[in-house]
Parts: structure tokens; C-alpha cells; sequence
């Protein structure tokens, strides 16, 4: 069946969404909503909660608002407990919450690395883990869909604890696909791309962000080799993810922004060498730069220039 006629075909689907007061969160409420899902909205800032629920409602979807910070396991309940009360079961979990703490390695605080992790990974892990038992309990299957990050795949200057975090998430989603494989549950990562609070003080995407407040279309540019555009690019990858024609998928980290939509590969050995008997410190000296060297990773993001 072709995307285009996925239309609806969440109905009677209860999902949550973490993070989903503003942005890609936000984003990610609506195009399920939309589908038909009926939504568990969070966010630890009411305001944005109550104004994302209203919204969704006004569209004509189903919607509730839970509002705690994500994290401690207790928070992690309330919302599947939420989803339950509200709609009497759980289909969906959309993992987006994060807040970010840049800085260079020789300036991040102990209590900027931890506050990181403390919502996107260990956020991530009692959302997903509370969402499972519920699932495994319900005996219907159901979707996880877990928001990484380009930083956590390739790294980023003075994001140390975003990156291990993403990474980490990254992580998390191979084991729990294969450990929620017999329950029927898919657990897949989104890799997103687009304007929000986290991306839009990048200086070198500041001429894009202006087009998109402006109401300008952006440039080919900045959709496919930036892979940059507004949140709502990338609400189709979740929804296409939480319905039934990706049944068969799981143990993924998908990317998706502006018009480019890839399919990130596994870490592998890039490059192997042997030797009889062992390695000496020598002997690897010597192989690297004949054998080793030219399988070199980058690091961090790499753009060609504008044209």
C-alpha cells in the first residue's frame, strides 16, 4: 500500500509522546492525532502542554495532557498509567523529551552531564521499559519509536553529554528490538533533522531559519544536503513507523528532514587485518598505515558547500 494512503490507519491506536509541548514533539502529536491515534501529551511545561492538547482537540483529534519531567521511573508510569486511564490501553511510545547543556569537555559540570543523560537516556530507558510491560501485558504488540540524534551517530563539538546520550538511545533501540521481538513490539530510532530551540542557534543554519519564519521556501540546499526543514518534515516517519506497514521493521535508526530520508547503517569493522601469533605495538605501527589507515572514520558533520 503506498504512504499516501495511510491515511487513518491509527485508529483506535493510543499513543504517548514525550516532549510534545512545542517542536518536533509537538509535531509528532499532531501527525498521529491526525492518524486517528488518540494522544498522551508531555511536556514538563503545562502552558505548552494544555496549549499542544488544545490544539490537537481543535483539529479535531483526542488528546490529554501529562505534565512531570521525564526520567525517575515514577514519571514513566504515570504516563502508560495516563494512557490507560484515559483510553484504556497503549500502542505507541514516541521517546522525545530532551534539553541540551553545551559545552567543551574541560568546562562541562558534573551537573551538566548528568541532567542530560537523566532525560534522554535514563528518560528514555523508564518510558520504554514502562511502555513494554504494559504492551507485553496487552499481548497486541505495539510500536516504540525512540528520537536519536546526528550527534549521537557521528558526534558534535562541545556536546559530550548530548552525543553519549543519543548514542546511548541508539544503543538501547538494537537490544530492545530484539528483546520485545516475540511480544510483536517494534523498536525503532528516528534520526531528525529540522528548525527547533535546539537547532536554530546553529550560526551556519540562521539564513534557513529566517526563510522558514518568513514564510520563504528554502532552498534544494538546505532540504537534501542539509536535510533541514520545519518539524512537520519529519512527523511522517513516525507515523509511518507506529502503523501496521511497518510491521516488519524494527532495530533501525532512520533519519528524516527537509526531502532526505536515510537509512543509517550498523557500526561494522571498516577494515581487518590479521597477523600469526598476535599484535605487537610495532607490528600494528606498521600495518596501520599500509592496511588500516585509509579505513579512517570522519567524525562530526560534513556539508559540501552552498550552491
Amino acid at each position: 500500500m503506498p504512504v499516501s494512503e495511510l491515511e487513518g490507519l491509527l485508529g483506535g491506536k493510543v499513543a504517548v509522546v514525550t516532549g510534545a509541548g512545542q517542536g518536533l514533539g509537538l509535531a509528532y502529536a499532531a501527525a498521529l492525532a491526525a492518524e486517528g491515534a488518540a494522544v498522551v501529551v508531555n511536556d514538563v511545561d503545562p502552558a505548552a502542554a494544555d496549549a499542544a492538547v488544545a490544539a490537537l482537540v481543535a483539529a479535531g483529534g483526542r488528546a490529554v495532557a501529562s505534565v512531570g519531567a521525564v526520567g525517575p521511573a515514577g514519571a514513566a508510569q504515570a504516563l502508560v498509567d495516563t494512557a490507560v486511564a484515559e483510553f484504556g490501553r497503549l500502542d505507541i511510545l514516541v521517546t522525545n523529551a530532551g534539553i541540551l547543556r553545551d559545552t567543551v569537555l574541560w568546562k562541562m559540570t558534573d551537573a551538566d552531564f548528568d541532567a542530560v543523560l537523566d532525560v534522554h537516556l535514563r528518560g528514555t530507558f523508564t518510558c520504554v521499559r514502562a511502555a513494554a510491560v504494559r504492551m507485553r501485558e496487552q499481548g497486541e504488540g505495539g510500536r516504540i519509536i525512540c528520537v536519536g540524534s546526528p550527534t549521537g551517530q557521528v558526534g558534535n563539538f562541545g556536546q559530550t553529554n548530548y552525543a553519549a546520550a543519543k548514542a546511548g538511545i541508539v544503543g538501547m533501540v538494537r537490544t530492545w528490538s530484539l528483546e520485545l521481538a516475540r511480544a510483536n513490539v517494534t523498536v525503532n530510532a528516528v534520526i531528525p533533522v529540522a528548525a527547533t530551540g535546539m537547532t536554530e542557534t546553529a550560526p551556519f543554519l540562521k539564513p534557513y531559519v529566517d526563510a522558514l519564519h518568513e514564510g520563504r521556501p528554502l532552498p534544494a540546499y538546505a532540504r537534501r544536503e542539509l536535510s533541514f526543514g520545519p518539524p512537520s518534515d519529519v512527523a511522517g516517519l513516525v507515523v509511518f513507523l507506529a502503523s501496521a506497514e511497518a510491521a516488519g521493521i524494527s532495530g533501525q535508526a532512520i533519519g528524516l528532514g527537509g526531502d532526505r530520508l536515510a537509512l543509517w547503517a550498523h557500526p561494522s569493522e571498516a577494515a581487518v587485518a590479521f597477523a600469526d601469533g598476535g599484535w605487537t605495538a610495532r607490528t600494528i605501527a606498521d600495518t596501520w598505515a599500509a592496511e588500516l589507515k585509509p579505513h579512517e572514520q570522519t567524525v562530526g558533520q560534513h556539508f559540501p558547500e552552498p550552491y
